[in-house]
């Protein structure tokens, strides 16, 4: 599903159809309506991520990387490249390069900004805890445990700690944005070959990285690797705006994902961690390989978002209550993110100083909810205000 058919065949920038407007109205433009399916989805990737990134949290036993191969990050930056183009391609188009490129330098920049304070605030609550607890390694490297000759590397992205790599990714991949839509406008398939085959040469050779002075792999998200992810988003998201806000339908296609995911369900289910009988009928491949965007990692997540983006029963979903139930987090992730890892690294910090009994997890785990929709609730109930205000003013 990586949307070479018809984004291919059509080089030029993408203009939504026009259609009538009715008798003596002249010429309207149908533009799809707000897919709540992507906000949704987000959030529950986004829920996903406060349970996985607390190793002992019970809740992570059942969140999408036990059931197949891909997890909630592959989501993100799929996602990431698909309302890079809602968000800015189209502002291209419409308003020129140079409106474009302003406002994703301010993503930027606000995307750094939030960055830097989220891991001051990790190393400066890591340090504090430490001298009435005994903190595990693995929660703070040992290079960041003394001094501050480290900063320059956090603020340079040279050193970049466990559980904090994944927003210097998205600036790297969305400061490239518009090199990536340039290129797509005029040749499509230049993007996607070209976009493929620096994934496969990263799969290749484990050199092509960023280097980690934290780390001697280099960066564990590689972006020469997962660049391919982002731009498969950007390209899903002008096949489906060029289909009315969805990805064709097509049953093959509809069998064949839901093929795949059941054959992933069955060789990564857990099923020694649920005491139950193995129905794996041949070997796992390799589960790692999240670092460079394995194959069988990409077809799964692939393979999900076709499912997602292509029904229409979960377009209505979405829309209702429960589907916004998940859509209200979706719709503010940078902050509902930033917020969801220092709640980790409490939770963390917690069950690693107190223990983890059910108890106390039930506890950490509601009031964790709990504070999470105590902050999306009021932004978007500020976001839709200041959308009535614009529109008032229009």
């Amino acid at each position: 599903m990586s949307a070479t058919g018809e984004v291919m065949a059509r080089p030029r920038p993408v203009r939504p159809e026009r259609v009538s407007a009715g008798p003596g109205q002249g010429e309207g433009v149908r533009k799809p309506g707000r897919d709540h399916r992507v906000d949704a989805l987000r959030g529950g990737a986004l829920l996903m991520m406060l349970a996985d990134h607390v190793p002992d949290d019970l809740l992570n036993r059942i969140t999408l990387r036990n059931f197949g191969f891909a997890d909630a990050a592959e989501i993100f930056v799929l996602l990431a490249g698909y309302a890079s183009y809602l968000a800015y391609g189209r502002l291209i188009d419409r308003q020129g390069w140079g409106v474009g490129v302003r406002r994703i330098l301010g993503r930027c920049a606000k995307l750094y900004l939030y960055q830097t304070v989220m891991t001051l605030v990790f190393v400066w609550t890591v340090r504090h805890w430490r001298h009435y607890q005994p903190v595990p390694e693995y929660i703070l490297e040992p290079q960041l445990a003394h001094g501050y000759g480290w900063l320059w590397r956090i603020m340079t992205f040279d050193a970049l700690p466990s559980y904090l790599n994944i927003l210097p990714l998205y600036i790297i991949l969305l400061a490239l944005f518009p090199l990536a839509y340039a290129v797509m406008r005029v040749r499509p398939w230049l993007l996607f070959w070209g976009s493929a085959a620096l994934w496969g040469i990263a799969n290749l050779d484990a050199r092509l990285t960023i280097p980690n002075w934290l780390d001697p792999a280099g960066w564990y998200l590689n972006p020469f690797a997962w660049q391919f992810l982002y731009v498969l988003g950007v390209l899903g998201a002008v096949w489906a705006y060029r289909n009315g806000g969805d990805l064709p339908y097509r049953r093959w296609a509809v069998w064949a994902c839901w093929g795949y995911l059941a054959a992933a369900l069955v060789v990564c289910f857990p099923y020694e961690y649920w005491h139950v009988g193995i129905l794996r009928v041949f070997p796992a491949p390799w589960q790692g390989g999240k670092s460079t965007l394995v194959p069988w990692r990409l077809v799964d997540i692939l393979a999900i978002f076709y499912l997602v983006q292509s029904s229409q029963w979960l377009r209505r979903v979405s829309a209702g209550s429960v589907g916004q139930a998940f859509a209200v987090l979706g719709r503010h992730s940078l902050e509902i993110f930033s917020l969801g890892t220092v709640l980790d690294l409490l939770g963390r910090l917690i069950l690693g100083s107190f223990g983890t009994g059910i108890g106390l997890q039930i506890m950490l785990n509601v009031l964790g909810l709990a504070v999470t929709f105590a902050v999306a609730v009021p932004l978007d109930r500020a976001r839709q205000r200041a959308k009535s205000a614009r529109q008032g003013a229009g």
